[in-house]
């Protein structure tokens, strides 16, 4: 998907990427929400991501057609250098790259952040359903993410249990005296620019 250009997402764009998400929740264990959030909340979950994370869209012909951030993987010191992703793509517009297109970019910028591990938490269906499938995970296999954990039945909608499962990918190097973590909030916006027009993003 050539035509596909990567940007960091702005409060009004908020609207547009509810309503990716929306289906997520409706329709599918992809999420673990039972409720679509408010827009109110919705924005303030960005407001929050942005002071210290990357939170990036893809647009094709002007229309947004997905999102994706990283968050705290837990709330401790001790893990700043490693992230939980999120990613959600528009229903109809679903492997024509632009997923890959977005964690590229987003990987890109936390290494500039210095962190170091991306993580992440999948919904994983013994048996696949309408609501679950194992996409997900061969998409973040794909990209480089291996399996590091499973836990079971430990998700419930649409009554029916699901499964949970971690997968990482490693980014950087881990030292002895490791730099600080440098918030999204405080690179400079050229250097995030760079980034994300990169020919190689």
């Amino acid at each position: 998907m050539e035509d596909v250009q990567i940007r960091v997402a702005r409060i009004e764009d908020a609207e547009a990427l509810l309503e990716i998400y929306r289906p997520y929740v409706e329709k599918t264990a992809i999420s673990f929400e039972y409720d679509v959030p408010s827009l109110a909340e919705f924005r303030g979950r960005m407001e929050k991501t942005l002071k210290k994370y990357p939170y990036l869209v893809a647009e094709n012909s002007g229309e947004i057609i997905g999102y994706t951030y990283a968050g705290p993987f837990v709330g401790r010191a001790a893990y700043d250098w490693g992230i939980e992703t999120t990613i959600y793509i528009k229903e109809d517009k679903k492997r024509l790259g632009a997923g890959k297109r977005l964690y590229k970019a987003l990987e890109k910028i936390l290494k500039a952040q210095n962190i170091l591990n991306m993580n992440a938490c999948i919904g994983y269906p013994d048996i696949e359903d309408e609501y679950l499938n194992k996409n997900s995970v061969e998409f973040h296999s794909h990209i480089g993410f291996q399996m590091v954990g499973e836990f079971h039945k430990c998700g419930y909608k649409f009554g029916r249990w699901y499964n949970m499962v971690w997968m990482e990918k490693i980014i950087g190097e881990h030292k002895e005296n490791q730099p600080a973590v440098i918030d999204f909030s405080c690179l400079k916006n050229d250097a995030v620019n760079e980034i994300l027009y990169s020919e190689k993003v």
